[in-house]
């Protein structure tokens, strides 16, 4: 295999120390969080209490000022675990980002430390029954009255840490006539009157991943609340392009540990599992396909490690991103289906890694922008633009 060179020895000194804290605080109760639809709040607590959240956000917010290289360690070892239901990613490093890039000082030192401790937890909430990928499309609508205050109309759903959360950044309308010039984001708060979750969803995968709907019926959203202040009123659209990049690659990093573990897992079930009397490991073809698995994750591995070498250096593009995102979640789907396959029918109980691992990885294809908004994506750089 090609050796990385993307870690140093305190970036590898902080995946021991993670591995460890899965291993006492998150991989014993998975199942059962599965089972329950979320995972327990102590696991956020804990996590903050260790320095786990927001490790990137500077020390005056709470925050250990680390590059993001810890934070893909962290993102590499959850998906590795298969440890699907844990949402630091989105809050560490989506949310948090947001109110740093874009907040005022005020919103940085009210809200950063206490998502650096694990005392609230954050989530963005773009999509909407009928806008998903189109964030264009989005229908709820925050009106300023005449106090300065939004009055916020509208629902959303799909939303990682929707219940859980204690502060939710909001896509809205602030100027509908504007369409998308119009958008802005706000901050809402747990608490606030009109602000109701709706049912945690169940979904096909990531069972212990809280995402639930959101709803805001003349939620009064004061004007401190609007994410940046008056200078960022009705640049939302804009924040959120300029932030894709790095919300794409995570995924890609995501998929790729998780086909490199399922390899793993797949590697060690075939050279104990027997059909005819030999090891399914013995068979040409048990071998061959995980030959071509291993190169092809191998080739995704070095190009999303070169893609973050570009992040690092600010020079990542929004086309190359989505290649990562659409290419990387669509092999591991791959790798899911053949890995199944080489388990046989123990491939399709829940009880074996592999299972769950299955069906987590197809909303890899879906959100962050489907794969086929990527493609669109990708062709308009190479200036062949659609409709």
């Amino acid at each position: 295999m090609i050796e990385r060179t993307l870690f140093n020895a305190d970036h590898e000194a902080f995946r021991d120390s993670f591995r460890r804290f899965m291993d006492k605080e998150i991989a014993p109760y998975h199942e059962a969080w599965e089972e329950q639809g979320y995972v327990d709040r102590e696991v956020w607590n804990k996590a903050g209490d260790n320095g786990f959240l927001c490790m990137t956000q500077p020390e005056a917010y709470g925050g250990a000022n680390a590059d993001k290289l810890y934070s893909v360690v962290q993102m590499e070892e959850l998906a590795r675990g298969g440890f699907s239901g844990i949402g630091y990613g989105l809050h560490t490093e989506i949310v948090a980002p947001y109110i740093l890039h874009y907040g005022t000082e005020a919103q940085k030192q009210r809200f950063l430390p206490r998502m650096a401790s694990g005392e609230w937890i954050g989530a963005i909430a773009m999509s909407e029954p009928g806008a998903g990928s189109d964030l264009q499309g989005v229908k709820t609508t925050a009106i300023r009255q005449p106090d300065g205050s939004f009055l916020l109309n509208g629902s959303k759903t799909f939303i990682t840490n929707g219940w859980h959360a204690d502060v939710v950044i909001v896509v809205a309308k602030t100027d509908p006539a504007a369409g998308a010039k119009g958008t802005s984001l706000l901050l809402v708060e747990r608490g606030m009157p009109g602000f109701d979750k709706g049912k945690r969803l169940k979904k096909l995968g990531l069972k212990a991943q809280d995402t639930s709907e959101l709803f805001f019926n003349n939620v009064r959203v004061p004007a401190d609340n609007l994410l940046g202040g008056e200078a960022q009123l009705n640049r939302g659209f804009i924040c959120l392009m300029e932030q894709l990049p790095w919300e794409r690659i995570q995924i890609a990093i995501g998929a790729v540990s998780a086909a490199q573990a399922a390899i793993d897992w797949t590697v060690a079930y075939v050279k104990e599992r027997k059909v005819f009397g030999q090891p399914v490991a013995s068979y040409q073809n048990t071998r061959f396909t995980l030959a071509e698995l291993q190169t092809e994750v191998q080739v995704a591995r070095v190009f999303v490690d070169k893609c973050l070498e570009l992040l690092m250096a600010d020079k990542l593009d929004t086309a190359t991103a989505s290649m990562a995102k659409y290419w990387c979640s669509d092999l591991q789907c791959k790798v899911m289906d053949e890995c199944v396959q080489l388990h046989g029918g123990y491939g399709y109980m829940l009880e074996y890694p592999i299972t769950r691992a299955y069906a987590d990885a197809r909303v890899q294809r879906i959100y962050g922008g489907t794969n086929e908004i990527m493609k669109e994506v990708i062709t308009r750089s190479m200036g062949l633009g659609g409709r």
